[in-house]
C-alpha cells in the first residue's frame, strides 16, 4: 500500500535521479509497483534516449576537382549503367558457307 509518506519520498527521489529499482529497494516495494505509481501520477523522467528521435544530417557536396584520382583530366564520362548483353546473332547454313567461302579466299591471296 502507498501511503502519503511513501508516495512524498518516491516524488523526491524520482525527481533527484534515482532508477525505479533504487527507489524500489529503498521503499519496500517492487520495480514493477514503483513503475506503476509513477505512471499513475503521470511522472516522467523528461528526456528521451539518444536513439529516439535521430538527428539526421545531410553530407557537404564533394567539389568534382577534389575527386579526381589522377593528374590528367578525364575526357570521356563512364556510364554507371549495366551494358546491354546481345545475344549472338545466328545464322543460317548457307551463310556460314558463304562465310567461309570468303575467309579461304582471303587466306589464299594472303598466301600467294
Amino acid at each position: 500500500m502507498w501511503d502519503a509518506a511513501s508516495v512524498a519520498l518516491l516524488k523526491k527521489l524520482w525527481a533527484s535521479g534515482h532508477s525505479a529499482g533504487q527507489i524500489a529497494r529503498r521503499l519496500g516495494h517492487s520495480r514493477n509497483a514503483v513503475c506503476a505509481k509513477l505512471l499513475r501520477m503521470g511522472l516522467k523522467r523528461g528526456h528521451r534516449p539518444p536513439t529516439a528521435k535521430p538527428k539526421i544530417v545531410s553530407a557537404p557536396k564533394r567539389m568534382p576537382a577534389l575527386l579526381a584520382a589522377c593528374a590528367r583530366p578525364v575526357h570521356k564520362v563512364v556510364s554507371a549503367r549495366k551494358p546491354v548483353v546481345r545475344p549472338p546473332k545466328e545464322f543460317t547454313k548457307s551463310q556460314l558457307n558463304a562465310m567461309l567461302a570468303e575467309a579461304i579466299a582471303n587466306m589464299a591471296r594472303l598466301l600467294r
